[in-house]
């Protein structure tokens, strides 16, 4: 037997991480990995950068940013929870849940407790931002009990993202409301996001009997309405704030259409590649969110 298997290292001291400490942080890691890390990471820095843009300060950024993972983590660990059963069925070996890595009741209790701190966390910003906030997150918790079945499943992730502006600038001293084309880029965002989601895995999604808007539509309808949500995105925020339309604003709708119509136009089939265009489509939105995140409010 090993020094390491008993314990304890060459010159005799107890070794604290051995077996039970790797364990230990075995759990910890799937119990991050089914709160869905990459997706609230990135919402994450997003609204904490654009709250930076937006003038809010170092505290109120932090509790922006603290807010709002706190909500992520627990729409991605109650999304987990409850489609704990189905993922086990279909052996998902990317669900921590379904191999058994973690309990049903331990992500459970982790969605309670990150929801229970976002709270206090949003409301922080005060009442009225952080009840916008609220109801977003409320939003992500209803898609995920059952609201992602129907056709119906674009509506939580356009309210969700929609209000994230307003959570922003009611935020503000004075808490004016954001101008009308932050909360309505902000929410064909959301849209368009959630069918270019989709786009890989509608063929499993139905045969698991999820049925929202983009599995509806089917291939070709997902695409459409992820690319037309995302390239009116664009046009919104490149068109929406008021002076007239530089240069680099007519490319930047020209670049944007001609990447909507070849996600339309993609010939039918298993390619990633409407997929990846959707998601530089995304991040040219997000990208412009940013850049305008000085002016979201008089």
């Amino acid at each position: 037997m090993s020094f390491y298997a008993r314990g304890v290292d060459a010159v005799g001291v107890v070794d604290r991480t051995g077996p039970g400490a790797a364990r230990a942080l075995g759990r910890v890691r799937s119990l991050l990995l089914a709160a869905h890390p990459a997706p609230a990471a990135a919402v994450t820095a997003v609204v904490t950068a654009l709250a930076a843009a937006s003038g809010r300060g170092v505290t109120g950024t932090a509790l922006i940013g603290a807010s709002v993972l706190a909500g992520q983590l627990s729409i991605g660990w109650s999304n987990d929870a409850v489609d704990a059963a189905r993922d086990t069925v279909a052996a998902r070996a990317d669900k921590p849940l379904a191999t058994g890595a973690v309990s049903r009741r331990t992500v459970a209790v982790a969605a309670a407790c990150a929801l229970t701190a976002c709270v206090p966390l949003s409301l922080a910003s005060g009442r009225s931002a952080g009840s916008l906030h609220l109801v977003g997150v409320a939003a992500g918790w209803a898609y995920n009990l059952g609201v992602k079945r129907t056709a119906w499943s674009w509506l939580p992730y356009g309210l969700a993202f929609g209000l994230l502006p307003a959570y922003l600038t009611r935020a503000l001293p004075g808490s004016p409301w954001p101008h009308w084309w932050a909360p309505t880029a902000a929410a064909l965002l959301g849209v368009g996001a959630h069918a270019a989601n989709v786009l890989p895995d509608i063929d499993d999604d139905l045969r698991a009997g999820v049925r929202g808007l983009p599995q509806r539509l089917g291939g070709r309808g997902a695409r459409v309405l992820a690319a037309g949500a995302l390239g009116a995105g664009s046009a919104v925020l490149l068109c929406g704030p008021s002076g007239p339309v530089d240069l680099s604003g007519v490319l930047g709708l020209t670049a944007a259409g001609a990447l909507s119509s070849a996600v339309v136009l993609w010939p039918p089939g298993r390619s990633r590649a409407p997929f990846l265009a959707c998601l530089a489509l995304a991040g040219a939105d997000v990208l412009l969110l940013l850049l305008r995140g000085g002016r979201l409010a008089g």
